[in-house]
């Protein structure tokens, strides 16, 4: 069979072609086996590949916008049910008379059979039990978020822990003087003189400034005994951060802590709050453990305008029911 110019040509390009391809796997020399693939970091996969991440009871709530700094009327008296605040007296286990003040919700005294959570409210440095409902109006915006149906009935526990909290963090195991009188005193009297839900699930914690040290040395380090943590404008100055890192480690490197928060731990600071740094840095070290949080950077700075507004915004999302 006479073969035509044109396929000449293109048996000698093939040709060429092949010759090319041996001479460059000779050069590479003998092929690699493939390498098995290095298993993926991170939570165990499912059969489908996906991430099997265990699901926290309640899902994250979505977080109320905080009033705008002018407003006043959140916390402003209305025509809407009132609680009531009470001055009552306890003994500590030292032997010494301190007081509290305590926020019984619209229909406490007429509903003899409900019990109720609790919110334990800290102060900061230098302020004691009356400045929540003083400055702060807790009663007035806990009237009107109950009566808006924004909030669930609850009372709140205003301590004065002035002296006792401090920003060193406690060692594992290692309870500081604020959380053996929230031990040992406060909460046995709340719960003896109240009609409480006494359960982790229905104790919540609270604290700004020097009060959030309370959140984190106390409420943190006894989560069988408080289900939500909410820190105002606090964290760890530089020198006891690491302190405070190497001491949690163990539990926030449990990967069941996320399963026991009520909600996420939440942090809120003003953009020009002197606690900014302090408190942006200890959420950091929340964050690196994969742990959940809520950040809230709002304007301002370490001041009552803030505080309330942080109060009005958690108040909303506490004691999630089942859902």
């Amino acid at each position: 069979m006479k073969t035509s110019s044109s396929d000449l040509r293109r048996k000698v390009v093939v040709a060429w072609l092949a010759g090319v391809v041996a001479l460059t796997l000779r050069a590479q020399g003998p092929a690699a086996p493939a390498a098995e693939a290095a298993p993926a970091a991170g939570p165990p996969r499912t059969n489908n590949g996906r991430y099997n991440v265990p699901r926290p009871a309640h899902p994250v709530a979505i977080l109320p916008a905080l009033p705008a700094p002018e407003d006043k009327s959140f916390y402003a008296e209305r025509e809407v049910p009132h609680g009531r605040v009470e001055i009552v007296k306890y003994q500590t286990t030292a032997g010494q008379e301190k007081q509290l003040h305590v926020y019984l919700p619209p229909g406490y005294d007429a509903e003899p059979d409900r019990r109720y959570p609790v919110l334990y409210l800290n102060h900061g440095g230098g302020e004691n039990d009356t400045h929540w409902t003083a400055k702060g109006f807790a009663h007035q915006i806990l009237d009107n978020l109950i009566g808006e149906g924004k909030a669930r009935p609850m009372i709140i526990v205003m301590p004065n822990t002035g002296h006792l909290v401090t920003g060193t963090p406690p060692a594992p195991g290692e309870d500081d003087a604020c959380t053996q009188e929230y031990l040992k005193d406060i909460l046995p009297y709340v719960d003896g003189h109240y009609r409480t839900r006494a359960d982790r699930d229905s104790r919540a914690v609270a604290g700004l400034s020097m009060g959030g040290f309370v959140v984190l040395n106390t409420g943190l380090t006894h989560l069988e005994t408080f289900g939500e943590l909410y820190v105002f404008s606090s964290g760890y100055w530089p020198d006891m951060l690491t302190r405070f890192k190497a001491n949690i480690e163990p539990l926030v490197s449990d990967p069941s802590l996320n399963l026991r928060l009520r909600t996420p731990v939440y942090f809120g600071v003003g953009e020009t709050d002197i606690a900014y740094l302090n408190s942006m840095k200890t959420l950091a070290v929340f964050n690196e453990h994969g742990i959940r949080t809520f950040s809230v950077l709002s304007s301002h700075g370490h001041e009552w305008l803030n505080w309330r507004r942080y109060l009005y915004q958690t108040a909303q999302i506490m004691f999630p029911e089942d859902r």
